[in-house]
């Protein structure tokens, strides 16, 4: 099970960004190819009667994974990134943080009326910027097709805050506690 044989390549970073924060960093799951590349050939599996027409991964670790689903699906890729980073013309949208407030942009010809968007990010934790990147895509006059992570923090319970978009998630390692 794809679940079993990724844990052992996340490393947890205590008081990481700050003081009671555990980080899951997947760096070292980066430096396995041969089990990158099983993730990626499980999303596409679990993803096979999901209609899609772009993939947008979330900045900047949503890029790694969202891409290389892009690629194993012949699909485009978006990138969605922090506010100032785009060279085009952009739409943005602004949400809080538990410490402040953040903006994320997509470049304003990046989807059309009715694309169906899957949006990928690395980690589901409160929610927050992946509700954001799914208003962008709405405002755009996208759908959300679906969402794909390769971690949820299911102790925080934010799928529930994703399912006004789509009820259509799937992550292949989740942490209760």
């Amino acid at each position: 099970m794809i679940e079993e044989a990724l844990r052992p390549y996340i490393r947890d970073i205590v008081d990481f960004p700050k003081p009671g924060i555990v980080f899951k960093d997947i760096t070292p799951l980066l430096q396995q190819p041969e089990l990158v590349k099983k993730a990626v050939d499980e999303f596409v599996r679990r993803l096979s009667c999901t209609q899609i027409d772009v993939i947008a991964g979330i900045e900047s670790r949503g890029f790694l994974f969202g891409f290389l689903l892009a690629q194993a699906m012949n699909k485009p890729f978006v990138p969605i990134r922090k506010q100032g980073k785009l060279p085009f013309h952009t739409v943005s949208e602004s949400y809080k943080l538990e410490y402040g407030q953040a903006t994320i942009e997509m470049h304003e010809d990046a989807i059309q009326q009715g694309t169906r968007v899957l949006l990928h990010d690395d980690l589901l934790a409160t929610g927050g910027t992946v509700i954001a990147a799914s208003k962008l895509v709405e405002k755009l006059g996208g759908q959300i097709a679906g969402y794909t992570f390769v971690i949820n923090l299911e102790f925080l319970q934010s799928t529930g805050r994703l399912t006004r978009f789509s009820d259509r998630i799937i992550s292949l390692l989740s942490y209760t506690e």
